[in-house]
């Protein structure tokens, strides 16, 4: 990982899209700060659409994606896109028909339960009454951090049900079927933009922070984690090209306004 101040000016001023992930990278210790959304309204004034990519429920990125300034959202890791139109009314896109969620999460509900009895100290995420894709297990938000044994017995738990297992900086999300962040990305730039980012890649950046994040480091050149990023590059063989200096919505900033820059320049 190189350091993001030795990005070129020149690159960034090719860039029309920022994709970000949510917790940590966009909020700090818990918390949205002012530096972030701010960072986040600059860019929309300067006509870069800004797409959070996430893995926060349906009920989260329904309000993100009416009232934040952004353009859409990906989220329950790609389990779905939503775009809405001011007066225009929302677009949902989701992988699976509602009949596969239905069926999906009474199988999530079983396998909840296996989770909670096989690793003391795990529970339901808090937002897992608005998900519709997923099965969310807190293991560093609401309570006391599990350690890393711990979360890959989680994992483990997941995976032996046949389930797909993602960390993220605070959750291990699973879900049955193929999708993930990078794939439900493709798709709405196809979708919404009629853009193929295996070919105008160059016009896109990724901030992440933790493992989740995986694929969209490996496929974007222009992939950035923010520095507490740090805190899990021993988990994740796929990394960022580059890192911030600043952690979580700091870093988040750092990158907007370096953008920002450029673009005027």
């Amino acid at each position: 990982m190189r350091p993001f101040h030795m990005f070129g000016a020149e690159r960034l001023r090719a860039i029309d899209f920022v994709l970000t992930d949510i917790d940590d990278t966009l909020t700090t210790n818990g918390r949205l700060p002012s530096i972030a959304y701010e960072a986040l309204e600059k860019l929309c004034k300067a006509g870069v659409k800004v797409v959070p990519v996430t893995g926060r429920p349906a009920g989260w990125c329904d309000l993100i994606a009416r009232l934040w300034p952004v353009d859409a959202v990906v989220g329950e890791n790609g389990a779905f896109y939503f775009a809405c139109e001011i007066r225009g009314g929302m677009t949902r896109v989701f992988v699976q028909s509602e009949r596969e969620r239905l069926e999906n999460r009474r199988r999530l509900d079983i396998l909840a339960d296996s989770i909670l009895a096989g690793v003391p100290g795990s529970r339901i995420s808090a937002d897992q009454r608005f998900r519709e894709a997923d099965l969310a297990i807190d293991f560093a938000e609401d309570g006391p951090r599990l350690d890393d044994a711990e979360i890959g017995r989680i994992v483990a738990c997941f995976k032996a049900a046949g389930a797909v297992a993602k960390v993220s900086s605070i959750h291990v999300n699973g879900w049955f079927g193929c999708y993930d962040k990078l794939g439900m990305t493709q798709r709405l730039f196809s979708e919404r933009y009629g853009i193929d980012i295996e070919r105008e890649g160059h016009r896109v950046i990724f901030v992440g922070d933790s493992p989740n994040d995986a694929p969209m480091f490996g496929f974007f050149e222009n992939s950035i984690g923010v520095a507490n990023f740090a805190d899990f590059r021993e988990m994740v063989a796929t990394q960022p090209k580059w890192i911030t200096h600043q952690a979580g919505g700091a870093g988040f900033a750092e990158v907007a306004d370096a953008i920002l820059r450029a673009r005027k320049r």
